[in-house]
């Protein structure tokens, strides 16, 4: 059975001793956030001593592709059709009476800052952050559900900006406001990867309930509990719970915070929320994403990955596999494997591409002898099968990232599809080397 909880996790890795326990105390004023950065988010950490407070900490648990694999027990290769059969047949929450985040309430008043740590990653960043939370809201009606990932800069007190990036989730809360009500919502610290990489599934293409996607990532019901100052569910075996409304017609000044891509993000005035109560379990253990690393980047590409494979799949069945690549920040870079049946299949395919995600910028089409997650191996198809003039085509003004900053420029991307597929008439002329002989194990030798 695959961990549904924070701590059976830890529990696993560290059996396989996957995971570093750092006993050094630290500081989470730059310094836990630049050991966590030493292994760029690929690294399963357990701070057991963070300055100024009695609770653990861990970090860098979702950005290794075999490790995210492992803690849903499936093969690395096997992403992309999990998350499909995942937001295809959802397994639904099942809500109990009471569970172990309820073991400690906490009431206002309270300082946020004194109970739980909240890091300071970037030098220039505007304050503390919590950056790993997954929020959990409910429509207007109050009957469907939506969690998403959401950064958070501490205020004082019991208050926290939050950013908004998701245009249906700040049309809900602009419905609230309208109406001169708070928008309520939890938020989740302590949770397993597959309900991180589930809060990356786009509510605007798939409107499914997004614990209840993770809940068939793991195999199984995700047990729910009620809220006890808001009319929300959250995951019972979450370490940690904040609970609170955000505030109708009320905003402070946000950043700069350090992006997705490795620079400053801009200051603009973001709502407000105003927490009513935390909630955490017996000896609870604090979680943080260092902000940029694998961590941040890999969950948000493997669901890009899907929505891009199934997009391209319908122009061109014959896709084999797609990655997004973590050098292209988990979203401006795709490579697309196919089995080239016609000409125009590559060119076709890095159309579709772009159709289905507008933050992509440059796609790679390969055919199928080349490992599309081998960066050295793409880059082989390029120098030995790509001619600019005929194989490269350029989209110039087209529709961006705001995450990228040469888009902020411009306000506007230009695309670039690179067909580096064998020309169908000339493949004798491209066939690549190979020994009929192996594998080879090199201590048979030595």
């Amino acid at each position: 059975m695959n961990p549904s909880s924070l701590r059976a996790l830890l529990d696993h890795w560290e059996a396989d001793n996957k995971l570093l326990r750092v006993k050094k105390e630290v500081n989470p004023l730059y310094e836990l956030g630049a050991v966590l950065n030493a292994r760029q988010g690929r690294q399963p950490f357990y701070f057991e001593k963070v300055k100024g407070y009695s609770s653990p900490m861990v970090g860098g648990l979702g950005g290794d592709r075999a490790l995210l694999a492992d803690s849903i027990g499936i093969a690395p290769d096997q992403f992309v059709p999990k998350i499909i059969d995942s937001i295809v047949s959802p397994i639904p929450t099942r809500l109990i009476g009471t569970g172990p985040v309820h073991e400690n309430v906490v009431l206002e008043p309270f300082d946020l800052d004194a109970l739980f740590p909240i890091p300071t990653y970037h030098g220039d960043d505007s304050g503390a952050y919590y950056v790993s939370g997954i929020l959990v809201v409910k429509d207007t009606s109050g009957k469907k559900r939506y969690t998403s990932i959401r950064r958070m800069q501490f205020l004082g007190e019991n208050k926290t900006n939050v950013l908004i990036t998701s245009p249906e989730l700040l049309q809900q809360f602009y419905e609230y406001e309208e109406r001169g009500e708070p928008m309520e919502v939890a938020v989740m610290f302590g949770v397993v990867p597959a309900v991180v990489l589930s809060s990356q599934i786009s509510t605007h293409l798939y409107h499914a309930d997004k614990l209840d996607v993770a809940g068939s990532l793991i195999g199984k019901p995700l047990d729910v509990v009620q809220c006890k100052t808001v009319d929300l569910e959250v995951l019972a075996e979450a370490e940690i719970v904040l609970e609170g409304k955000m505030i109708p017609h009320e905003r402070e000044m946000e950043g700069p915070f350090g992006e997705l891509a490795g620079f400053y993000g801009t200051r603009a005035p973001q709502p407000v929320i105003e927490f009513s109560a935390v909630t955490y379990r017996d000896n609870a253990i604090c979680q943080t994403i260092f902000p940029s690393s694998y961590e941040e980047r890999l969950p948000m590409a493997l669901v890009r990955e899907a929505t891009l494979l199934s997009t391209v799949r319908q122009t061109v069945p014959n896709v084999k596999q797609v990655h997004i690549t973590m050098g292209g920040v988990a979203r401006f870079h795709a490579v697309i494997q196919i089995e080239k049946r016609s000409e125009g299949d590559g060119k076709q395919a890095a159309i579709a591409a772009f159709a289905s995600d507008k933050d992509l910028k440059h796609v790679i089409v390969v055919d199928e002898d080349v490992d599309i997650f081998d960066p050295e191996d793409v880059e082989w198809a390029m120098a030995v099968r790509v001619q600019a003039d005929q194989d490269i085509f350029i989209v110039p003004g087209a529709k961006g990232s705001p995450l990228e900053a040469s888009h902020n420029v411009r306000g506007v991307t230009a695309k670039m599809g690179i067909d580096a597929t064998v020309p169908l008439a000339h493949k004798e002329s491209f066939k690549r080397t190979s020994i009929p002989f192996g594998p080879i194990d090199l201590e048979d030798y030595l």
